[in-house]
């Protein structure tokens, strides 16, 4: 991927008011996501989505640095718990510059309770996923569609926004509030 698809997507995303920041590490995403909700005052994160290995070694690092801030980290499901989930920490399939979207395929309902009903969603996106536009992710999408199971596939430009008959715009009315959205940017091994 070229750096110019890299910046694309921050600049689009960061348009729609999505916060862009970088983390080499598991535990630079978890610290990120505790001092995240520690600043706005919350006092949960619901983590889904994370393939099994990253998801074991994520949750290990984040409950230690929650629990030393008085944060909990839900267990699923979160169904039940919908109501209290202030921060949703997930990763994302791919992204899109051309709009600075990011696109999340699942057949988890904990991943879409995390994404629709967080305040704040803290998203994890390898920078090697960013397509240039819809267009080239399309044959991925198109694959994704015809698996054969229930799927997920969501579309997030910005945090949720809305306006009504008056264009009085409103953040935050049917999703989260607040998109930050993590590039992870692995090292490389010296």
């Amino acid at each position: 991927m070229g750096n110019e698809i890299l910046e694309l997507f921050k600049e689009k995303a960061e348009a729609v008011q999505g916060v862009i920041s970088t983390a080499e590490t598991i535990p630079a995403i978890a610290a990120y996501a505790v001092n995240l909700t520690a600043e706005q005052g919350g006092k949960t994160i619901a983590v889904a989505g994370f393939a099994p290995d990253q998801l074991a070694e994520l949750l290990k690092v984040l409950k230690d640095m929650a629990a030393a801030k008085d944060i909990e980290v839900l267990e699923p499901p979160f169904r039940p718990q919908m109501h209290r989930i202030h921060t949703g920490l997930t990763p994302a399939s791919w992204g899109i510059a051309q709009t600075g979207t990011l696109v999340l395929h699942s057949t988890e309902e904990n991943l879409r309770i995390a994404t629709m009903l967080s305040e704040t969603h803290v998203c994890v996106l390898d920078p090697a996923t960013i397509y240039p536009s819809t267009d080239e992710l399309t044959p991925l999408l198109d694959a994704a569609l015809k698996e054969n199971h229930a799927a997920y596939m969501a579309f997030i430009t910005g945090p949720s926004r809305t306006a009504d008959i008056e264009r009085v715009l409103s953040i935050g009315v049917h999703g989260p509030e607040f998109l930050h959205i993590i590039l992870r940017e692995e090292k490389a091994d010296d």
